[in-house]
């Protein structure tokens, strides 16, 4: 009876390990398809943003619930609670693209230390860690942070510091940064990322009220800012203290 009862436990984890096995080739399968033709095919040319985009399992950041609902790695944005979803692959790609440069070696180059403001389900995060060697990311509703939090140690993103609190301030206790990637929108550029900005450092954030937003490319020249817009795009309006307040210029 108890060798019967080993044999059914080692057959059952065989299928078990073997399933996942499966699962994981599936998935892979799927990413390579979403780099392929949502990311090269659309114009993304740097070989580091590539490279995370194919190697984070953006799955792994979608509650499993949605996953009979929507393709993970589809080309669209997937919910992940609170009323907040996951950007779609191609927005991420270009945003990390604009930050990093289409050449640029980051991490034998300048850009080290990256802000995140809106850390949501942790996935732009993870594609900003797979390139530079430090990550800060700041999410206003607590459950999200803890939730990305989570996932992101899980899956053994360790470098990256994730905190609850007004993205818009920024976090100056680690300030100044290299680079700061904004992936909700605010109505105009908080002064306090400016500030927290490195000479000569880059900042992607979407502008503007909504449904009328365009994604800026923002370098800090001489303690001066220049903008230039690249795409429209959609993201969640601005949250926190700053929307109440509309007075950080």
């Amino acid at each position: 009876m108890k060798k019967i009862f080993l044999l059914f436990l080692l057959i059952f984890f065989n299928f078990k390990l073997t399933a996942t096995a499966k699962k994981k080739e599936d998935y892979l399968a799927l990413r390579k398809r979403m780099v392929q033709e949502q990311i090269i095919a659309r114009g993304i040319k740097n070989k580091k943003v590539i490279s995370a985009m194919l190697k984070v399992p953006r799955h792994e950041f979608i509650p499993e619930k949605y996953h009979k609902i929507y393709d993970p790695y589809g080309d669209y944005p997937v919910p992940i609670g609170e009323g907040q979803t996951i950007s779609q692959p191609y927005i991420v790609a270009l945003m990390t693209e604009l930050l990093t440069g289409k050449t640029r070696n980051t991490r034998n180059g300048k850009r080290k230390k990256i802000l995140e403001i809106g850390t949501g389900s942790g996935y732009q995060a993870a594609i900003l860690a797979e390139i530079y060697p430090q990550v800060y990311t700041i999410e206003i509703i607590e459950s999200l942070a803890k939730q990305a939090e989570r996932n992101l140690k899980r899956l053994g993103y360790q470098r990256v510091k994730v905190k609850c609190g007004d993205g818009y301030l920024g976090w100056q206790e680690y300030a100044p940064f290299d680079g700061i990637i904004v992936t909700c929108a605010p109505d105009h550029i908080p002064k306090p990322l400016i500030e927290q900005l490195k000479e000569d450092g880059r900042m992607v954030i979407p502008v503007g009220e909504y449904p009328n937003q365009i994604l800026y490319l923002v370098e800090k020249r001489k303690g001066q800012i220049e903008k230039k817009a690249t795409i429209p795009v959609l993201f969640v309006p601005m949250t926190g203290e700053e929307i109440k307040k509309k007075r950080v210029r």
